[in-house]
């Protein structure tokens, strides 16, 4: 059996619903993963994780473990897993993205990068073939490669290079992904990552250069890096024409409920973003009444539960009144209530995407659930 299987594909548009089969579990797709960068999603406990917000697989990043706690501690764990006490699967970042960030601490070269900690300013490399040795110390499911992510705006010759250098890195990392084992007996697939910023030809080039080093599934990088929607959803549109049928397809840091809907229907399956959470621990949280501002005084005797009809703990247990008061009052509680109840929320949005896409009806539920949260969103503006 094929690691990724597609069940169903929508008549009107690109979505799919399919599976992908790992040693920790199966990932139904379409999929949210929430971002546990350092082997942690924020302000979540991995039981509630699993039991209430039912999330099938998460995101942890290559740089951030590598610095801490380091490759020994989590070789003498046993692995990310066992670390942190999860046992479903796991996805790990290569870090390109967080050493291209920090664009004063790091020097490009052919064979790799050189950068300095954020932690204390110690200087690191790493090349295609550390960062797959770092992630086989982590023993995540899916392995990404290393890449470069460019900024936007990035005119034409950076991004040409750019990617040239991405096609590069990619082969590098395929040899040494082939040539090396996992630590713990699990088996670990390989992701390739396709940029070109936003330049149809290089997109293309990209695709074309990556699928032929047959990975186990593909990402789209560079996207969402502050380019206007309509843009990255016609880059997504265009790039997904070039990406294999028969492997997963996994659009990084989208986004926004709206945006991942969007790009199902181009024909993405998997995502990530930290906005559930990062909204969730600014007071922010999302709704099929569009976002709500919890330190609202409005909602001082507010006494409804958060989202009507929402069946998360946080939905269940208390009201838009209770948790506006931890807000103002500064509990450490607030932060857990909100990043459960919004992780809820996508998680919900693309279990219901998937069952849309089996029953032939996404199309319609889609735009529904768009303008649904278009309206409610000017509403609460206006409020």
């Amino acid at each position: 059996m094929h690691k990724f299987n597609i069940i169903v594909k929508d008549n009107r548009s690109k979505a799919r619903a399919g599976i992908f089969e790992t040693s920790h579990g199966e990932v139904e797709t379409p999929n949210f993963m929430p971002v546990g960068t350092q082997g942690t999603v924020k302000a979540v406990n991995q039981n509630l994780l699993e039991s209430d917000i039912k999330a099938q697989i998460v995101l942890s990043n290559t740089y951030h473990l590598y610095l801490r706690p380091g490759t020994e501690i989590l070789e003498k764990a046993g692995g990310l897993h066992n670390f942190m006490n999860w046992q479903k699967p796991i996805l790990t970042d290569s870090g390109g993205y967080q050493i291209f960030s920090l664009s004063d601490l790091r020097s490009l070269k052919g064979d790799g990068v050189e950068f300095k900690s954020h932690l204390d300013g110690s200087k690191h490399f790493f090349s295609p073939k550390k960062v797959i040795q770092i992630q086989r110390s982590i023993g995540s499911d899916i392995m990404m490669v290393l890449d470069e992510c460019t900024p936007y705006p990035c005119d034409y010759d950076y991004a040409d290079k750019s990617a040239l250098l991405t096609s590069n890195w990619a082969v590098l990392n395929k040899e040494a992904f082939e040539k090396s084992k996992p630590l713990y007996g699990k088996d670990q697939y390989l992701f390739g990552i396709i940029q070109g910023s936003i330049y149809k030809d290089l997109r293309e080039r990209s695709a074309k250069e990556l699928t032929l080093l047959d990975f186990d599934g593909y990402a789209i990088g560079g996207l969402a890096v502050g380019e206007p929607v309509n843009i990255m959803y016609e880059m997504v549109d265009f790039t997904t024409d070039f990406m294999p049928e028969r492997k997963p397809r996994y659009l990084m840091g989208v986004g926004r409920p709206e945006n991942i809907l969007e790009c199902i229907e181009r024909g993405i399956d998997i995502f990530d973003c930290v906005m559930p959470t990062r909204n969730g621990r600014n007071s922010n949280l999302f709704t099929s009444s569009g976002v709500l501002s919890m330190r609202n005084t409005k909602y001082k005797d507010d006494f409804r539960t958060i989202d009507e009809g929402c069946k998360c703990y946080t939905c269940r247990n208390f009201s838009r009144a209770y948790l506006r008061h931890l807000f103002v009052a500064g509990e450490i509680l607030a932060l857990e209530l909100a990043s459960i109840h919004n992780l809820h929320f996508y998680l919900d949005l693309v279990r219901n995407s998937r069952e849309k896409i089996i029953e032939g009806t996404f199309m319609e539920w889609k735009s529904e659930i768009i303008n649904k949260l278009t309206v409610s969103e000017k509403n609460n503006l206006e409020d």
